[in-house]
């Protein structure tokens, strides 16, 4: 049997099994796809060195690449069990099964996972194991049909002298069998099946559609404190400068969530216990009818490089932690706060970061309006000064109260930081990396910030010339990044631009290079750009 056309049949069986697998999720389980169980067992499986890699390479599209590799694998893996079933029969298909149990398992175990999660990978594998066993018999239909019979019967003619037999003649053609082209059919039927199924499922109607449609016609509560309103003097209005507001739909994502939960806000609960003297339940509308607060605060992700943009700034709404922590009332023991995703994500949080005077909030707002799916909704948490590996937990559903010698996070126990605080950093953003420019006068923009300290000053060198002091732009708050800028005769040539900034405590930023494991990046950014 040609090994090229098994391979074909093991392909078109592993589509048609996994795009109805999609299509099942889609209708009962969308957290429990083949492919979203296989990348969440990946992720949690993959050494820290890996995250790292597919973040710097990849950035907020790491998860799509994630999937692109999955799909890649896979399809190379259902040619060898195409392969495999056409030698060996039925390991092929057997291979094909148990990667589909395999697939059950790990969805039905995953955290806050469904009492039907087990059942997309289940269809996957029964159905492209079956469809792999048929396709393969077919195939060997084909193969055998009658050119060599007719050949054969042409030889014995000769032999005897006397008329071959006619080929055309009903009498002399064997039973009808399959042929390829029957074959091609049937696999190119059975892929097209399983493509249009996992389309079908990408919709994901049921649970996806719910959720949002809780989310549009949501009204959040007028804020019992408003945040103050932007200065007129913090945005430059600098093309290709980052806004000093950052929108939802530009704001960065990093987590490890492959298929963004859904949390209906009816069903969401949040417990806060260990080491506490009030153990307690907060439901959704418990959290609206709470004095909510309104602030600014920039998040940046610890794997963000020097220069780079996994950092963004919003207007946040939600409810002081301190005042939650203080109904609870932790022990004079305790310095840690482990906080847990619904789907299983976890982060430490140092406990006086969430009860000292700055805004932590347990937050149900961005920017104006309900948090966005993907970045938490419908309950998060935002707290100032620290990266997001060790506070911002989305679709938050535990707080527990404990110590950082009892209990470890998802990022700690990967080898990152326990604490993580923001490292003091500024950012070149005009002129653009590769943007060639024109001489003449010109501007050199970017950004700096330093959480819960502000910036005092951004100086920028050209061509290891002296440092020069840039004008910045009016802060909103010592929570958030502020916008600087220096005019610039450019020249033609190729010129080397770097930025440093100064804390409003005298701390200048350090030229020290190091990468962003295991506590965040530092150094001066620089950038080459050419002038024509």
């Amino acid at each position: 049997m040609p090994a090229p056309l098994s391979w074909v049949a093991g392909v078109a069986a592993v589509v048609l099994g996994a795009g109805l697998g999609e299509l099942v999720a889609g209708l009962a389980a969308p957290a429990s796809s083949p492919v979203a169980a296989i990348g969440s067992a990946l992720i949690d499986l993959a050494p820290a060195w890996a995250k790292d890699t597919a973040i710097a390479l990849f950035g907020t599209a790491d998860k799509i690449a994630l999937i692109v590799g999955i799909v890649a694998v896979g399809l190379v893996l259902a040619g060898l069990a195409g392969w495999l079933e056409a030698r060996r029969p039925p390991w092929g298909a057997v291979v094909v099964g148990v990667f589909g149990i395999t697939g059950a398992v790990i969805a039905a175990t995953r955290p806050g996972a469904g009492a039907l999660a087990w059942l997309p990978s289940a269809v996957a594998g029964a159905t492209g194991a079956l469809t792999l066993w048929l396709l393969v018999r077919l195939l060997r239909s084909a193969v055998r049909r009658t050119p060599q019979i007719s050949e054969r019967s042409a030889t014995q003619g000769a032999e005897t002298g006397g008329a071959a037999p006619d080929p055309r003649s009903s009498a002399q053609r064997p039973a009808a069998r399959p042929d390829r082209r029957t074959f091609f059919v049937w696999a190119g039927a059975a892929a097209g099946a399983g493509i249009l199924a996992a389309i079908a499922g990408s919709v994901r109607s049921t649970g996806s559609a719910t959720v949002a449609a809780a989310r549009r016609l949501l009204r959040l509560p007028t804020p019992a404190t408003l945040a103050p309103a932007v200065p007129s003097g913090a945005e430059l209005s600098i093309a290709g400068l980052a806004r000093v507001v950052t929108p939802n739909g530009s704001f960065y994502r990093i987590d490890t969530a492959l298929i963004v939960p859904e949390v209906d806000p009816a069903d969401w609960r949040l417990r806060v216990h260990g080491m506490v003297e009030q153990e307690f339940e907060l439901t959704w509308d418990e959290l609206l009818a709470l004095p909510l607060e309104e602030s600014w605060t920039t998040l940046a992700c610890v794997s963000n490089e020097v220069g780079g943009t996994l950092i963004g700034n919003a207007r946040w709404l939600g409810y002081p932690l301190r005042e939650l922590l203080a109904r609870a009332n932790p022990s004079s023991d305790a310095d840690m706060v482990l906080s847990r995703s619904i789907d299983g994500f976890t982060a430490s949080t140092p406990l006086e970061a969430l009860t000292d005077e700055r805004n932590s909030i347990l937050a149900v707002g961005m920017n104006g309006e309900a948090l966005p799916l993907e970045h938490g909704f419908p309950v998060r948490m935002v707290v100032p000064g620290l990266y997001g590996y060790v506070s911002a937990t989305k679709w938050v559903v535990d707080l527990e109260v404990t110590r950082f010698d009892l209990a470890r996070a998802y990022w700690t126990d990967r080898g990152w930081s326990e604490r993580g605080p923001i490292k003091l950093q500024s950012r070149i953003d005009v002129p653009r990396k590769a943007q060639g420019l024109s001489a003449g006068d010109t501007v050199i923009a970017g950004v700096a910030w330093h959480q819960g300290v502000g910036i005092s000053g951004v100086e920028v060198q050209i061509d290891e010339g002296a440092w020069r002091p840039a004008q910045l732009a009016t802060a909103i708050s010592d929570d958030t990044w502020v916008q600087w800028s220096l005019p610039w005769t450019a020249t033609v040539g190729d010129h080397l631009l770097r930025c440093r900034a100064t804390g409003r405590d005298g701390e200048p930023q350090t030229s020290d290079q190091a990468p962003p494991a295991p506590d965040g990046a530092t150094g001066w950014h620089e950038r080459y750009v050419q002038v024509f």
